[in-house]
């Protein structure tokens, strides 16, 4: 099994973005290494975990409607998640984590009539805490970014199907 590292190179997230964070990105299939004296082992924690927490924290808060995949590679992933009724929790999430250090991109919907901002500094302390407190990582950042609003009311087909 590998073991992801802190280095000084760049990485790049699901997005395509280039980091100079120095962390993993969520590719990797490793998301955090830790050694106690104390268990004599290791702990691994999977990427995958660390974007489900997050993704989780983030429509824990009121005025979030829901996370959103962006893109091409989005939208493929999308559509096999939803024909084959994959996981969703870590739909729009996007994460980096190295030994000791994590941070994460998402993409969300909020309702419309909320305080854009009061609702995204809501989401971003709510992922610090559960990340933290659950894997004992330190979040160095959560950039959020608020990708539709939703009308309530308005209801799409997906949620009223033709054929019943």
């Amino acid at each position: 099994m590998a073991e992801t590292r802190t280095t000084d190179t760049p990485s790049t997230n699901l997005a395509g973005q280039t980091s100079g964070r120095g962390l993993a990105s969520m590719d990797s299939s490793v998301g955090v290494v830790s050694q106690s004296k104390q268990t004599k082992g290791k702990t691994t924690i999977a990427n995958g975990v660390v974007a489900k927490i997050v993704g989780i924290a983030a429509r824990e808060i009121e005025g979030v409607k829901d996370l959103v995949s962006t893109g091409a590679a989005a939208s493929i992933s999308g559509l096999a998640t939803r024909v084959t009724g994959g996981d969703t929790h870590a739909k729009g999430v996007s994460v980096e984590v190295g030994e000791r250090e994590a941070a994460a991109s998402i993409n969300i919907v909020v309702i419309y009539g909320v305080n854009i901002p009061q609702v995204a500094d809501a989401v971003r302390r709510n992922i610090i805490n559960r990340v933290e407190e659950m894997t004992g990582l330190t979040v160095i950042a959560v950039d959020i970014a608020v990708t539709d609003l939703y009308f309530p009311g308005e209801e799409t087909d997906e949620q009223h199907p033709h054929v019943q």
